[in-house]
């Protein structure tokens, strides 16, 4: 009896000793950051000299005296709306696609993967050129008859500009589904065949269903990277250079570090942060609440 109480305590030890370093990681570069900005956020600090206690003040100027704020929040609600529904839908069609008996498969799968490897900046850097007025895609467009706006010179078409480059990251959602596609039964299409079911109607069936805990998972994820867009934002728009077409796309992230790091205004900026992460919190909230009407799991019995 003694033995087994001094074998798991050393276990408990080792057990201890080994998750040390991501418990202190976490509640020094995480926890502790969090909670020193909630009360940032209810001081005027810049971040040199003592924070003044001021309350609630930051939160009552972004909502009710500051059009930046609900400009960029509007930006980042229309940027997740178009590209979040973009990126399932394209990773859908592209994991339908690459699970078919087509030919170089394999190599199809690697080149659709193989943009989320390339680093952002790099991928940035590309799509400078490549949504450029007299760029490829513009050039693309003019087959068709199209003429092709000036993407990131005009405030207009600057988020538009950001959702065309999202969809070059549909890879890593490809991916999730294809191996979910991989996991359904053959015996289901083999049944659906024998009853007559097309090709369509397997695919609502049975197909779409199994799928929807991985597309679940890929919402989740891209409303949490759409709400967070920032690097994009800041290297294809530089607000020096291009002041109206930055004003046309400005999102959360970067107005948060524009206040933090540019104006040196941190309380307020950590103002932007919590209520960016009410915002965050809600949708994903609602996407959760609304996840049993639509998302299955062959376990679960409804």
């Amino acid at each position: 009896m003694a033995t087994t109480t001094s074998r798991r305590r050393r276990e408990a030890l080792w057990f201890y000793l080994f998750v040390s370093p991501w418990v202190i990681g976490f509640l020094v570069f995480l926890f502790g950051p969090m909670i020193a900005s909630v009360y940032y956020s209810m001081t005027d600090w810049d971040s040199f000299t003592s924070p003044v206690w001021v309350g609630f003040q930051n939160y009552v100027t972004l909502l009710t005296d500051d059009p930046r704020f609900w400009r960029a929040l509007w930006h980042t609600f229309y940027y997740a709306a178009v590209s979040v529904p973009l990126g399932l839908v394209l990773g859908l069609w592209l994991a339908n696609l690459l699970n078919k008996q087509v030919r170089a498969r394999k190599l199809l799968r690697t080149l659709i993967y193989l943009p989320t490897l390339v680093p952002l900046v790099a991928t940035a850097m590309i799509f400078r050129q490549v949504l450029a007025p007299n760029g490829p895609f513009n050039d693309a467009l003019g087959l068709f008859g199209i003429s092709g706006p000036s993407w990131l010179l005009d405030g207009d078409w600057a988020i538009p500009a950001l959702v065309v480059m999202s969809a070059w990251s549909a890879g890593a959602a490809t991916v999730l589904l294809l191996a979910a596609m991989k996991g359904i039964p053959r015996e289901l299409y083999e049944a659906a065949e024998v009853d007559g079911a097309s090709a369509v109607r397997q695919f609502w069936s049975i197909t779409l269903p199994h799928l929807t805990p991985i597309i679940f998972f890929n919402l989740i994820m891209g409303l949490i990277g759409a709400f967070q867009v920032f690097a994009q934002v800041y290297i294809l728009v530089p607000k020096g250079k291009l002041p109206a077409a930055y004003a046309g796309a400005e999102t959360m992230v970067p107005y948060l570090f524009d206040q933090a790091f540019g104006n040196y205004h941190m309380g307020y900026a950590s103002a932007i942060s919590w209520l960016l992460f009410l915002v965050v919190l809600v949708f994903t909230l609602i996407a959760f609440r609304t996840a049993r009407r639509w998302v299955f799991y062959e376990t679960e019995v409804k």
